[in-house]
């Protein structure tokens, strides 16, 4: 049998619990059971405990540390335990409390509190930093003080505290540290141990504080009675100088400043401050509150965006607040979140925040907290992200955090239609209709717990539309409801974001498909060729910007019926052809297919084909991508990612345009029907290509072979000849600036007079000469 202890305390002290710290935590927890149940029991059955010296046990728990001899004291009012109850649940390691209540609880199908605050497995977590324990703990049933001790050797002593009743009620337990746990008699760090961990317990928290402090010293009082007799000379004499003493004696003996000393207080410290608000009403709940507890949680300086306060029920029970930040975190998308934004809490105690699969990737950054009754305080990990209660949470959860991004929408266009009818109202001059709907909306709002007073999604969309974007992608289970979200600008918005359903409600009864375009950003977009036609045709086009619409549209081919068409590919129709106008195209295409044939020849495995273009455009030729090709833009995301340029799967392929009633394409179709090898015409169909490349944001490819070519046709448009030779310089005769010299090192020799003189050998300039002939 200690065997099998000894094997199992190496386990829980080894490999169950990986952070120390947690032993805090567990004991906390523990002592909050114990004040719960003490507390229930009180209810029916209220007792006057008292310690030996007459002092009545609190309802808290205390934390002190005795650093001289290395020894921490957690110390709680509640319910404690007989010798019974010590040799029960901590003498039999392996019996665990906490599952013998849950097991109970099941059976018994009961919430009764007569199980509260039984000891379990998580309470041997004390020898993670203690290498002797001593729990004594005093029961309201026994008169003694019981003291349970054990070094984690697989045997423990029970007996009478020999210090008598010093609790009253309750439990103390005296760790004796590790020499490797220096850092638990910090008080600053079990003060945020304990702030982390237990910041909501129902009970207040105090640590023990040590001061320092100055303090005048005390002299020793003298009686009356004791004090010599005075004689009648003296009181005479001190009669006479009491009004010198007055004088000039007062101001000195005020400014003679008291002798100090040191001395050593010791205070209660509270730590839990802040108190666990999802426990309460949302009625009873403050903006202002909100707004502070989700600065304490998060650590922002920023106010949150929105939030929803919700009590989950049936399956499962939970309580949580969740938060929308007011700005998107710099580090969203970067893949090196250590935690999660939730932080999750059993019956208020804080279990952990490293559940980064608690919401799914592109709902990170929601922030909030989670408090479960259902959850067992698991000191695994891995058990409970196992936990089918925790998955039902998530599920929940994902759900209120799209219901809040609804709420904005819903909010906004309650918002709009408020600004709308004060308008219309403020025309018609109404004030009395104008005042009561403000009375009736005002009453409403007291029962939201939405408290946005302008108009907010288009602000969301800014900083989180990206994950709004991604959820679509990843989250199939909920892409309708995502779909829902999605904003563009468009052709005809104003530079305002628009849903989809904006859009196919102002769709005319005739247009068949929704129509959008990928770009770098808008000002690109609108330069884009293959945007003309559309409009030409007064028909509204979709702005998509970001690198992750072209993903999106991958999975979201149409919405409310209506196909996603992108005008950057081939074969874009605005409305069905008629018999006649098919006819017309087949005999248009027999006519020009040694147009086409020609490009196809020049441009060779630069385009996969060639065709007749039926955009209304005044471009020569447009440039677009295969049904079931890259388009340019999505070619240049793949490129600008790791090794995108070396992989030959992201060459955009292109289909090139013709636009048969433009003149310079005309005028190559007349040229090669005359002769086939024409160089203007093959130069001219180059850059034709190279241009629309460049236009429609393709990679140029040869730029110095296009260069060449502009100059060609440059050439030829001024009528000069390939190969006319470069035109001669002619030659510049430039005077030379003369040096002063200095004596006879100087250029030039200095004359009589201080006049410069030529020097030998020097011919004089044809200026030099004209001026003399001027003389």
């Amino acid at each position: 049998m200690k065997a099998e202890v000894s094997k199992m305390l190496d386990i829980i002290i080894n490999s169950l619990y990986t952070n120390r710290n947690i032993f805090l935590r567990e004991v906390i927890s523990n002592a909050s059971d114990a004040l719960d149940k003490i507390r229930f029991l009180y209810l029916t059955d209220a007792k006057e405990p008292k310690t030996d010296a007459g002092e009545d046990p609190k309802m808290d728990i205390r934390i002190r540390v005795d650093k001289e001899n290395r020894v921490l004291y957690i110390q709680d009012g509640g319910v404690g335990m007989t010798s019974e109850n010590l040799e029960k649940y901590l003498g039999m390691l392996g019996f665990s409390g906490t599952k013998n209540f849950i097991e109970k609880m099941e059976e018994t199908q009961s919430k009764d509190a007569s199980f509260i605050g039984q000891f379990g497995v998580g309470f041997y977590s004390v020898f993670l930093v203690a290498e002797n324990v001593k729990v004594a703990s005093k029961c309201d049933g026994s008169d003694k003080q019981w003291v349970w001790e054990s070094k984690a050797d697989g045997n423990y002593f029970l007996y009478e505290d020999p210090r008598g009743n010093t609790l009253g009620r309750g439990t103390e337990i005296a760790l004796e540290l590790k020499k490797d746990a220096d850092e638990y008699l910090d008080i600053e760090k079990l003060k945020e141990i304990a702030t982390k961990y237990s910041e909501f317990i129902h009970f207040p928290i105090y640590v023990q504080v040590e001061k320092k402090e100055k303090v005048p010293v005390a002299k020793p009082e003298v009686d009356e009675e004791e004090k010599p007799a005075e004689d009648a000379s003296e009181k005479k004499d001190d009669e006479e100088g009491e009004v010198k003493e007055e004088g000039e004696d007062a101001e000195k003996k005020e400014e003679k400043e008291p002798e100090m000393e040191e001395i050593t207080t010791y205070n209660w410290e509270l730590v839990n401050e802040n108190k666990p608000i999802w426990t309460r009403k949302p009625a009873d709940i403050s903006e202002e509150e909100y707004t502070k507890f989700y600065k304490a949680i998060s650590k922002e300086y920023d106010d949150p965006m929105y939030y929803t306060h919700f009590a989950a029920e049936g399956e499962v029970e939970f309580r949580s607040i969740l938060f929308i930040p007011g700005k998107a975190p710099s580090n969203l998308f970067d893949g090196q979140q250590e935690s999660s934004s939730i932080r999750l809490y059993v019956r208020r105690v804080f279990i952990t925040d490293e559940f980064t699969d608690l919401l799914p990737r592109y709902l990170s950054f929601i922030k909030g907290v989670v408090d479960s009754d259902d959850l067992p305080l698991n000191v695994s990990r891995e058990l409970l992200q196992e936990s089918r209660i925790l998955k039902i949470i998530k599920k929940k959860l994902i759900r209120k955090s799209l219901g809040m991004f609804k709420d904005i929408v819903d909010n906004d266009k309650r918002l709009e239609e408020e600004q709308s009818e004060k308008k219309d109202e403020e025309k018609k001059d109404d004030e009395k209709k104008d005042d009561e709907p403000k009375e009736v909306e005002e009453e409403k709002k007291e029962d939201e717990t939405s408290y946005l007073k302008e108009i907010t999604y288009p602000k969301f969309w800014e900083e989180f539309g990206k994950n709004i974007r991604l959820g679509l992608i990843e989250d199939g289970t909920n892409r309708a409801r995502l779909t829902k979200l999605i904003r563009y600008k468009s052709s005809k918005s104003d530079d305002k974001y628009i849903s989809l359903e904006d859009y196919v409600d102002r769709m005319p009864e005739k247009q068949a498909n929704i129509y959008y375009i990928t770009g770098e950003n808008v000002e690109k977009i609108k330069h884009l060729p293959v945007l003309e036609d559309a409009l030409k045709r007064d028909v509204e086009v979709l702005y998509m910007t970001d690198a992750i619409d072209e993903y999106v549209v991958g999975h979201l081919t149409d919405f409310s019926g209506k196909k996603l068409v992108n005008l950057a590919k081939e074969g874009v129709k605005f409305d069905d052809s008629s018999d006649k106008e098919k006819k017309i195209d087949s005999k248009r295409k027999d006519k020009y297919e040694v147009l086409t044939k020609f490009f196809k020849e020049i441009l060779g495995e630069k385009v996969t084909k060639v065709i007749l273009t039926k955009r209304k455009t005044d471009q020569a030729v447009l440039l677009s991508s295969p049904q079931h090709g890259l388009t340019a833009n999505m070619a240049r995301i793949m490129k600008g990612q790791a090794l995108g340029e070396k992989n030959p799967d992201v060459e955009a392929k292109r289909v090139l345009e013709l636009n048969h009633l433009h003149p310079i394409v005309d005028d190559v179709f007349k040229r090669i029907q005359v002769n086939e090898k024409d160089q203007v015409a093959e130069d001219t169909a180059w850059v034709l290509f190279d241009t629309a490349a460049l236009q429609a944001g393709f990679d140029l490819g040869d730029v110095q072979g296009y260069a060449n070519r502009v100059a060609r046709m440059v050439r030829s448009g001024l009528d000069i000849a390939g190969d006319a030779p470069a035109v001669q310089e002619e030659e510049y005769e430039i005077e030379e600036e003369e040096e002063e010299g200095d004596g006879d090192d100087a250029d030039g020799d200095e004359g009589e007079d201080g006049e410069e003189v030529e020097g030998e050998g020097e011919a004089p300039t044809e200026e030099k000469k004209e001026d003399k002939d001027e003389l």
